[in-house]
């Protein structure tokens, strides 16, 4: 295939925080295009329609143009394969489910929520792996056509071959062979008429004219499936690149219950976007010692997608405080550094916000540091005795951690009047007045029982700064219960 023929995407869903997972993926593609002189696009993969949000959507372009990232095609700026959005193109992907189906390849199932999880309940039970049992195969033309003008609900799922494997070769793991029989019968085409996934990944891959499709290696298991699809269709697959995760030092898998994965939080703590790249994108080159600090063209130059590493690309949070530090003293002019700092500041409006609701709490200005410092303080060093005043027992305040942090996750629009709203429920699901939900929550996000209105400051926050607080805190308060302070 011609380099110019190269185009390559990133098509990440809007459901939360964009990863910086999302961003490692994305720069290689990014580097992949640059290297082969191809294109990159981004799509928005939103067809889980009760968690995608306009909100998170705009904080992924957002957190992509951060990173400094730039795209040829996409929601934002058009293209000549749009619209970039999925479901802006759900009218597209019913002929080529209805294709698949008419050919023999797909079948409805009208099997109810209740009854899959029965069935997997059972599967699981056996110490089996929990999929599709076929149940809805044996019914015949005129019961399905009755149950369909009768209104039921339904969806269409793909068939699988009941014999054999299927056999690719991967751009990174090489020749790969995956069991028939360890793949499921994938839902094609939800029972609201919006495709799956992975039938919509398929569709705009082929219509987008997408020639390699580089994501994470949790997608490997996937790929048989995919590539039926594409047979079924008539259609010849892209080539697939599946690249290692992103794993913490102890080499468990990146997630935010462990560490901050959201590109926010590092732009909120005052990292370089050109530092966080380096750091990404040194995982796809070989360089010799003391070629760390590198450009975003330095890397393009770099750029070797032939000689990956399998084994895992490990986030190093000292390493990225070493580039960052780096990057600040060794690559910004003294004007420039000011520059950074306004802006850091300022995001998300917080040094202004901030200094509006500190107005009415000081009588000098010489207040305001102690006051609103927590809004720049990229740890707050929390230690058991800022939890003095609070009358909670360390148990109670663990409970209050354990219940608050995954119920908030749950508010799609993060602003003051949503959290309230929240905080307010949980505390009436709780059994506790609010004041006593609230009370170790200060301490939590500003470090101070004394500080700025709370929904205020956690909205000034972010959501992904509140979230490492509160877990942090969280730990705090099982350290207080587990020595019986």
């Amino acid at each position: 295939m011609a380099d110019s023929a190269v185009r390559v995407r990133i098509a990440p869903s809007p459901t939360g925080e964009p990863h910086v997972g999302t961003a490692y993926i994305a720069l290689f593609n990014y580097l992949f295009a640059k290297k082969h002189g191809g294109t990159f696009i981004l799509r928005i993969e939103d067809t889980d329609a009760t968690r995608s949000t306009p909100e998170f959507e705009q904080k992924v372009l957002d957190a992509l143009k951060w990173c400094g990232l730039e795209w040829s095609e996409g929601p934002d700026v058009g293209g000549p394969y749009g619209p970039y959005r999925q479901s802006d193109r759900k009218d597209i992907y019913l002929d080529y489910v209805r294709q698949i189906e008419n050919n023999g390849h797909g079948f409805r199932c009208f099997c109810t929520p209740e009854r899959l999880e029965q069935m997997r309940e059972g599967q699981r039970a056996a110490g089996k792996q929990p999929k599709y049992d076929g149940h809805c195969l044996s019914l015949t033309a005129e019961e399905v056509t009755r149950r369909v003008d009768a209104g039921e609900p339904h969806v269409v799922r793909m068939k699988i071959p009941t014999e054999g494997s299927c056999k690719f070769t991967d751009g990174v793991y090489g020749d790969v062979e995956i069991p028939w029989d360890s793949v499921d019968m994938q839902v094609l085409l939800k029972a609201d008429g919006m495709p799956t996934y992975h039938m919509a990944n398929v569709v705009d891959d082929y219509l987008m004219k997408i020639t390699h499709v580089a994501r994470g290696e949790e997608w490997l298991a996937s790929v048989p499936k995919h590539i039926l699809i594409y047979q079924y269709l008539g259609l010849t697959p892209p080539v697939f690149m599946h690249l290692s995760l992103m794993r913490n030092a102890d080499k468990s898998k990146l997630s935010k219950r462990k560490n901050p994965t959201s590109i926010s939080y590092y732009s909120a703590l005052g990292y370089l976007p050109e530092a966080l790249m380096n750091f990404l994108g040194l995982f796809f080159i070989q360089i010799a010692e003391g070629e760390e600090l590198m450009t975003m063209a330095e890397l393009a130059e770099k750029f070797d997608p032939d000689n990956l590493s399998k084994s895992g690309a490990i986030f190093d949070i000292q390493k990225l405080d070493w580039l960052n530090g780096r990057w600040i003293r060794e690559k910004l002019s003294d004007d420039e550094f000011l520059g950074r700092v306004l802006a850091w500041a300022s995001e998300n409006d917080r040094l202004k916000q901030g200094l509006k609701l500190s107005q009415s709490r000081i009588s000098k200005l010489g207040e305001l540091p102690a006051l609103a410092d927590f809004l720049l303080k990229s740890d707050l060093g929390l230690e058991p005795a800022a939890f003095a005043k609070i009358k909670s027992s360390p148990e109670e305040l663990v409970e209050i951690f354990n219940t608050v942090q995954p119920d908030l996750e749950k508010i799609l629009e993060w602003n003051k009047e949503t959290i309230e709203a929240e905080l307010r429920a949980i505390a009436d699901r709780m059994g506790k007045k609010l004041k006593v939900v609230l009370a170790p929550l200060f301490v939590a996000v500003s470090g101070s029982s004394r500080s700025l209105p709370l929904f205020d400051s956690m909205e000034l926050l972010g959501r992904s700064v509140v979230r490492q607080r509160l877990k942090i805190a969280g730990q705090v308060a099982a350290s207080m219960a587990g020595s019986g302070k």
